[in-house]
C-alpha cells in the first residue's frame, strides 16, 4: 500500500471579527481579516499545488467547510488528533495559518525529518508551534495532546512530553503573528510595509 503524505492546513473562515482576534484588538479587525486572508491565500496556492502531498483544508466552523473538510468538536489537539488518527496510510504534516514565512520548502523538510523520525515540530517563537508532523509507521502515543496548555508558553514542551517514547526531529524556529507587535517585527525584518 502507497503510503502517500498528508498536508493538513487548519482554518477558520474567514470572517470579520472571527479571525486573528488578538491582532485585531491592536490593528482594527478589518485589517486582522485582510492579513489572515492573503496569508492563507497564499498558503493555499503554494501548498495546494505540490504533488508531493495531498493537502486538506481543514476549516473551522465546520458549516464553513464547503472547500475544505470540516476540523469538528473539541480543542486544537482534539481535533488536530482526529486528522492523525482518520486521514489514509501515510505521513502527516499539520500547519497553520498565521505563520507569513511558511513555505513548500518547510513542508518537504518536515516530510524528510519524518522518513528517519517518528515526529517533528516547528517550533515558533512564543513558546508553540507552527508545525506537528507524524511519520505515523506504528502506534502512536494515545493522546498526544494531553494536559497541553494551548495558547502559552508550555505547548511544544507539554506535547514533546507526551512523545516520550518516540524519536523526535525540530525544524527551524518560525515567529507567528498573533498581535500587532508580532506583525510589526514581522514587516520589520521582512521588508514588508503592507
Amino acid at each position: 500500500m502507497t503510503r502517500r503524505a498528508h498536508l493538513v492546513v487548519m482554518a477558520r473562515a474567514p470572517r470579520l471579527g472571527a479571525v486573528k482576534r488578538r491582532l485585531a484588538r491592536d490593528i482594527g479587525a478589518l485589517a486582522a481579516l485582510n492579513f489572515y486572508r492573503r496569508n492563507l491565500t497564499r498558503l493555499s496556492r503554494e501548498l495546494g499545488r505540490d504533488p508531493r502531498w495531498t493537502l486538506w483544508l481543514a476549516v473551522t466552523p465546520d458549516r464553513a467547510a464547503r472547500r475544505g473538510v470540516p476540523q469538528g468538536r473539541g480543542d486544537l489537539g482534539a481535533r488536530m488528533g482526529r486528522f492523525l488518527r482518520q486521514l489514509p496510510p501515510g505521513p502527516v504534516v499539520i500547519v497553520g495559518t498565521d505563520i507569513p514565512d511558511l513555505g513548500r520548502g518547510h513542508i518537504v523538510q518536515a516530510l524528510r525529518a519524518l522518513g528517519a523520525q517518528d515526529w517533528v515540530f516547528g517550533p515558533a517563537s512564543d513558546g508553540g508551534y507552527w508545525l506537528i508532523g507524524a511519520a505515523r509507521r506504528r502506534p502512536g502515543p494515545r493522546d498526544p495532546f494531553a494536559d497541553v496548555r494551548w495558547s502559552s508558553a508550555h505547548a511544544l514542551a507539554d506535547t514533546v512530553a507526551n512523545l516520550r517514547r518516540f524519536r523526535v526531529a525540530y525544524l527551524a524556529p518560525l515567529a507567528d503573528v498573533d498581535t500587532g507587535a508580532d506583525l510589526a517585527a514581522y514587516r520589520a525584518l521582512s521588508g514588508q510595509m503592507a
